[in-house]
């Protein structure tokens, strides 16, 4: 490689600042530091440092609970904005909650169990003052999906509904294990393009199951994929119930007309938190009306009133059955935490505020593992309700309290006027609320900025609409992986140039005015080095090298001289 391989002399410079070899660091040193910079980033021990027993335990009671941190400040004026806070999202939350539980194919008034206990944990030990808690579309698909392989919900639902116990506990115990363990990095893996293709895949599932309910129809597949859902679709056109496609799609006009009017006019946000519970009571009335039920529209029915049943000794611990549940639990709980992470961590920039990913992991954990005992399946914080909740003006989690209160009311005494509630309503809530999840912008703005990251996009939507919610959802952590490991693995790496009249240097096919030193490049490598990639940046160096070489004989320029590596991995 020219004088590449030539040694040369130290310069004064060099000899005046040449820094020693530091001396070896023992190893248990070394470990403890790696350890900590690892799991323990934000250190949080150290306000417990220099502190008295009384004074540690205060702290650590506030860490574990911080309910008990911003509780003694708070104002009578925070309650009034987190009480009209609190029942906007409860008027959303019922039902929501009511057409989640059916799209789990669980009983619907889990839906309003699941929206009563789980947001009081969450209240007390969540960080979050704008995440509003419940169940959500995506987790209740994948229930239906992962548990009704092995259980026909229809054919043994009380196993069915045990197994989605036991889901909910494994997911709790899951996600509280990361965030004790400060595993929470793991999530992270889930890259943004990942969680846009994936989201908006199962979206366009839960859109198409929803089909069954417009449609008025009595069977369906039990395939998510797009081309079995059409099958059974088109399959049984002389069983579609005109009644009912009329009901859906007005209710479904109706909802996207008042979020349409609530994004232009955006100071009356409740008209669209408002409109599912208003559909539901236009409903309810038109079917009792009407005697619509005896037509062919299908009704929720009977809901039993009263507080959540304790289910601890429903859960299923024995074969053949628990490695379902703990794939379920698993699966779903990540998926859960991903969106309530992310959702709160957006949020909690807007009001610039700090939220820890491992106390919010642990405070997920613990609100499912309650949440199993006591009749719930999986909850999170879902970007919908939590919107709601911080257009609404929230100032604390009481937000959640005020909406667990409003839906102990309605399980204590309203429940009986949900008997009429058109099934096609339900429906249309849903597909309303998985609209919203089809971020088409953002699929095109990765499409300008990467393509790559546009291609992990399409892949995980294809594999969750063409193949099965849990195929998409390998294929988007696979991709997720790969594209991992190929930046460590090859590294971009690149020449340098001078910007004129400054002290900058900026990639030359990025900025083609910059001009190069003679005899000198100048190369940036844009990852760390390691062992997976160092054969990898040898081979590429060299050819660098050697194209350099070539250009400059064929130019007749000054020979190469020196190579420097900027290893600053600005990107």
């Amino acid at each position: 490689m020219g004088n590449a391989d030539y040694d040369y002399p130290p310069t004064n410079v060099e000899r005046a600042h040449r820094a020693a070899i530091p001396p070896p660091q023992p190893f248990l040193t070394s470990l403890k530091y790696n350890l900590k910079e690892t799991f323990f980033p934000d250190d949080p021990l150290k306000q417990f440092k220099n502190q008295p027993k009384k004074r540690k335990f205060v702290l650590g009671l506030q860490y574990l609970f911080p309910i008990f941190e911003w509780a003694p400040s708070y104002t009578f004026d925070f309650l009034k904005s987190d009480f009209i806070s609190g029942i906007t999202i409860a008027s959303l939350a019922i039902p929501q909650g009511i057409s989640y539980a059916k799209l789990a194919n669980l009983p619907p008034v889990l839906g309003l169990y699941s929206s009563f206990i789980p947001p009081l944990v969450y209240a007390m030990m969540g960080s979050s003052r704008d995440l509003a808690v419940g169940t959500v579309a995506v987790a209740s698909l994948l229930t239906a999906s992962m548990i009704g392989n092995e259980v026909d919900a229809n054919q043994n639902p009380t196993l069915y509904l045990h197994l989605a116990f036991t889901a909910t506990f494994f997911a709790g115990v899951f996600q509280a294990s990361l965030g004790l363990l400060r595993l929470g990095f793991i999530v992270d893996f889930l890259s943004h393009a990942t969680i846009i293709g994936f989201m908006a895949g199962a979206a366009t599932v839960v859109i198409m199951q929803q089909l069954k309910g417009i449609l008025g129809l009595d069977h369906f597949t039990h395939s998510t994929d797009l081309v079995s859902v059409m099958r059974s679709v088109f399959s049984q056109t002389h069983q579609w119930r005109w009644e009912s496609a009329v009901l859906g799609f007005g209710f479904l006009f109706f909802l996207l007309t008042t979020r349409y009017f609530s994004k232009r006019k955006p100071k009356y946000f409740w008209v669209s938190a408002m409109a599912p519970l208003t559909s539901v009571i236009l409903g309810s009335l038109l079917v009792y009306l009407t005697h619509a039920e005896k037509h062919g529209v299908q009704v929720i029915g009977y809901l039993k009133k009263g507080l959540n049943p304790m289910s601890f000794t429903d859960l299923v611990f024995v074969s053949p059955y628990l490695s379902t549940a703990i794939k379920t639990g698993i699966i779903t709980g990540v998926i859960a935490l991903a969106e309530g992470i992310a959702v709160g961590r957006s949020f909690a920039m807007f009001k610039n505020y700090h939220i820890d990913g491992n106390k919010e992991m642990i405070a997920f954990g613990t609100m499912n593992i309650v949440g199993s005992c006591t009749s719930c399946y999986l909850t999170t914080g879902p970007f919908s309700r939590s919107a709601v909740n911080y257009n609404a003006g929230c100032k604390t989690a009481v937000s959640n309290i005020v909406m667990a209160l409003g839906v102990m009311v309605t399980l204590l005494f309203l429940t009986p006027l949900f008997h009429y509630t058109p099934l096609v309503v339900l429906s249309s809530i849903i597909v309303s609320a998985m609209l919203g999840l089809l971020d088409y912008e953002a699929a095109i703005h990765l499409w300008s900025i990467d393509k790559f990251d546009f291609m992990v996009c399409i892949s995980a939507y294809a594999g969750v609409v063409f193949a099965s919610v849990e195929i998409g959802l390998v294929i988007a952590v696979a991709i997720s992986l790969l594209r991992l490991l190929l930046f460590v693995a090859r590294p971009k790496t690149f020449i340098l140039g001078n910007i004129p009249n400054s002290m900058i240097y900026r990639n030359v096919e990025q900025y083609p005015n910059t001009s190069s030193v003679p005899g000198v490049l100048i190369l940036e490598i844009d990852a760390p080095i390691y062992f997976a990639n160092s054969g990898y940046l040898r081979e590429r160096i060299a050819r660098w090298v050697d194209d350099e070489e070539v250009k400059l004989k064929s130019s007749g320029e000054t020979s190469l001289q020196y190579v420097i590596l900027d290893m600053g991995g600005r990107g």
